[in-house]
């Protein structure tokens, strides 16, 4: 499959940041030359006679033509070097104010220094969700995640959806694999692909996949024929809003209380009580043992609903006391923060429960 080309808004976001690197080199450049006849105008008059505090003063009180005297009387040589000195001083001078007011007034430098800012705190996340594409989806994915206590970076071209948004976001295009490299991507938990195309989506799904292979990939499907092609590009879930939307409609209106406890559990920020996994990974004490040796709802209070088997197999709702915890396996668990951090403590000793 090709390569998107870039589109006209990347080049012009491109621009941007090159103008702001543009500006803060020319106010580096006229910073610069204002220090270097500030230090040529104290060599000088130190060669004249004066004391190195009275050259800087004297140099100072030049360059800004406040019209102070002259520390001493000056010869005809310092008459000439004071001019020249005025000449090119001045210059300088108005030279830093027009760089300055043009890198204000223009916000270039401002943006810049806050684009910088803004990848600084990025590079320190790890752990970390990245969503890609802040429509309405990506948008309420971003706020459930955040609203749990989960880091996110945003990526979206359109710089008008990232206005006001205080999480750390890229106004790039995700299809870019230098921009999910800029997002954190080899140190993420996971990646939500909420694109508006599913070409797109599949072309970041592949990117997604090739750059971190572990990598957890949500992609969203906007069509029901598109889910398949999604799981085999890479995506760990291909997801569809309509279908997904359509159903729990239907059960609502089937099981109105059963579909409501499943939305409280898994939605409602408010309640303590959640329904959560667990990975039992190669190293748990727990790993080989069956289920009615370890007691697990005694020892942390959580509730096993079901056992996934490793490598996507197959649910065991309800599993048995006979039921062996084989590594990789996944505990589908109930219960308080309190208590799924217990059964994280069980499940692999020494290791800090992961949110």
């Amino acid at each position: 499959m090709a390569k998107p080309s870039i589109s006209a808004r990347r080049r012009a976001l491109l621009g941007g940041t090159q103008s702001g690197r543009d500006a803060l080199r020319r106010v580096q450049v006229a910073l610069g030359a204002l220090a270097a006849v500030t230090l040529v105008g104290t060599v000088g008059y130190v060669v004249l006679g004066f004391t190195p505090l009275e050259a800087m003063y004297q140099t100072v009180t030049t360059v800004a033509t406040v019209g102070f005297r002259e520390i001493k009387p000056l010869s005809s040589a310092g008459m000439v070097f004071t001019m020249v000195l005025i000449i090119v001083g001045v210059g300088v001078v108005l030279y830093n104010l027009g760089v300055i007011v043009e890198a204000v007034t223009e916000g270039h430098l401002r943006e810049y220094l806050e684009r910088r800012r803004m990848d600084q705190r990025i590079s320190s996340l790890s752990g970390h969700i990245i969503i890609c594409g802040f429509g309405r989806v990506g948008r309420s994915a971003a706020e459930h995640l955040r609203s749990i206590g989960h880091e996110v970076v945003v990526i979206d071209r359109n710089p008008d959806r990232l206005v006001g948004v205080e999480v750390p976001h890229l106004v790039a295009d995700a299809l870019d694999d230098t921009t999910l490299l800029e997002a954190g991507i080899v140190r993420a938990r996971a990646l939500i692909a909420a694109l508006e195309q599913d070409a797109d989506t599949v072309y970041l799904t592949l990117s997604a996949r090739a750059l971190h292979s572990d990598l957890v990939i949500v992609a969203r499907a906007r069509t029901v024929d598109s889910k398949a092609k999604l799981v085999l590009a890479g995506a760990t879930r291909a997801v569809n809003p309509q279908l997904i939307g359509g159903r729990r409609m239907a059960s609502f209106a089937l099981h109105p209380d059963v579909a409501e406890f499943l939305d409280v559990v898994m939605h409602d920020e408010d309640l303590d009580y959640r329904i959560e996994q667990v990975r039992v990974p190669d190293t748990s004490p727990l790993a080989g043992r069956a289920l009615g040796d370890l007691d697990l709802a005694g020892r942390s209070g959580a509730q096993l609903l079901a056992v996934r088997m490793p490598r996507q197999g197959a649910f065991v709702p309800s599993p048995p006391p006979g039921t062996v915890l084989q590594p990789g396996s996944t505990l589908i668990i109930f219960g308080d923060p309190g208590q799924v951090s217990a059964l994280h403590r069980l499940v692999e000793p020494g290791q800090t429960a992961q949110a």
